[in-house]
C-alpha cells in the first residue's frame, strides 16, 4: 500500500512537470496561433468586402451623380444566375465522368496503368486556368458548333437548346464545358481516394457471395464512398463558381435570366465580370463589383460548409 501511494504522486509530478516544459508551451502556442490564422484571414476578407461594398448596399447615388443608375439587385441578380447556371451545368457533366474514371483507376485498371493515370489526373488540376481558356476559345468553341447546331435544330423543344445560336458560339454552354474539364481532376482525385478506402474485407465478402465486380462496386464501394463523392462534387462546384479567366476568355457576356444556353450574349459570371470591369471602375461602380465579390464569397463558403457537413455524416472506414 505504501509503495502504491508513493508511486502515484511521483507519476503525477512527472506528468505535470513535463506539461510545463517550455518547449511544450511554445509548441502549443504556435499550433493554436497557426490554427487561428485561417479564421482571422476569413474574417479580414469578409470585413473588407462588407466595408468596401457598403456604399452600394446603401444605394447611394451621390458618388456618380446619375439618377438612372442600375439598382444593386438588378446588377447582381443576373450575375448570380449566370454563375450558378454555368457551375451547375459543369457539375452535371463532370460528376459522372469523374466517378467513372475514379472507379476505373481504383478497381478496374491494372496497376501499371492505374498509377500513371492517377498522376496525369493530379497534374491536370495544376494546369493554369488561362491555358484552359485559350484551349476553349481557340479550339473547343469551333469544334462544338456542329453539336450546338444539331441540338438547336432537333431539340429546340427543350428550353435549354432553344433560341437562335450564332457563330462564334461563345455561350454559357461552351463555358460550362470548359469548367467541367477544369473541375474533373478535383472530383476524380478525391473520389479515387475515397473508393480506395473501401474495406477490403467487405469487397471480398461480396465477391465470395457470388457478386460480379460491378455488383460489388454497386453494393459496397459506391455506398461507402457516397459522402466522399458528394463532398468532392461540392468542392468542384466551389471551384467552378469562382473560376475567372477561363470563363472570361470563352463567354460572350450578357445580363439576362435566359434558359437558352446556346445563345450568345445572354449570361455572365460574377468572377469574370469583376475581372473585366475592375480596371475601369471607380466609386459606386467599384462598390457594386465588390458587393458581387461578397456574394460570391458567401456562396462558395456556404457550399464548402455543406460539403464538410456531408463528409462528417458519412460512414467511417
Amino acid at each position: 500500500m505504501s509503495s502504491t501511494s508513493v508511486s502515484k504522486p511521483a507519476a503525477q509530478r512527472g506528468r505535470s512537470s513535463s506539461a510545463r516544459r517550455p518547449g511544450d508551451t511554445v509548441f502549443s502556442v504556435l499550433s493554436v496561433g497557426s490554427g487561428l490564422i485561417i479564421f482571422l484571414t476569413l474574417a479580414a476578407v469578409a470585413i473588407f468586402l462588407t466595408v468596401q461594398s457598403w456604399p452600394a448596399i446603401q444605394g447611394s447615388r451621390e458618388l456618380t451623380g446619375s439618377e438612372d443608375a442600375v439598382s444593386l439587385l438588378e446588377y447582381t441578380g443576373p450575375l448570380v444566375y449566370g454563375t450558378v447556371l454555368a457551375a451547375t451545368l459543369a457539375l452535371l457533366m463532370a460528376v459522372p465522368v469523374s466517378i467513372g474514371i475514379a472507379l476505373f483507376i481504383s478497381h478496374y485498371a491494372p496497376r501499371r496503368l492505374a498509377a500513371p493515370l492517377g498522376y496525369v489526373i493530379d497534374l491536370l488540376a495544376a494546369v493554369p486556368s488561362v491555358v484552359f481558356g485559350l484551349w476553349g476559345g481557340v479550339w473547343l468553341v469551333p469544334m462544338l458548333e456542329p453539336l450546338y447546331t444539331f441540338l438547336n435544330t432537333y431539340f429546340a423543344w427543350i428550353p435549354l437548346f432553344a433560341g437562335e445560336p450564332t457563330a462564334p458560339m461563345r455561350n454559357i454552354a461552351s463555358a460550362s464545358v470548359v469548367l467541367a474539364v477544369m473541375i474533373l481532376p478535383i472530383i476524380t482525385a478525391v473520389s479515387r481516394e475515397v473508393f480506395l478506402q473501401t474495406p477490403r474485407l467487405q469487397e471480398e465478402a461480396a465477391l465470395a457471395l457470388g457478386a460480379t465486380r460491378w455488383e460489388m462496386i454497386r453494393t459496397v464501394v459506391l455506398p461507402f464512398g457516397r459522402s466522399g463523392v458528394v463532398s468532392a462534387s461540392m468542392l468542384g462546384l466551389g471551384r467552378a463558381l469562382g473560376e475567372t479567366m477561363a470563363v472570361l476568355m470563352v463567354l460572350s457576356p450578357g445580363f439576362t435570366y435566359s434558359l437558352h444556353i446556346l445563345e450568345v450574349g445572354k449570361h455572365q459570371s460574377i468572377a469574370a465580370n469583376i475581372a473585366a470591369q475592375s480596371a475601369e471602375s471607380t466609386g459606386i461602380d467599384m462598390s457594386r463589383l465588390i458587393f458581387t465579390g461578397l456574394v460570391l464569397f458567401v456562396l462558395t463558403f456556404a457550399i464548402n460548409a455543406i460539403a464538410r457537413a456531408i463528409v462528417s455524416r458519412g460512414p467511417k472506414a
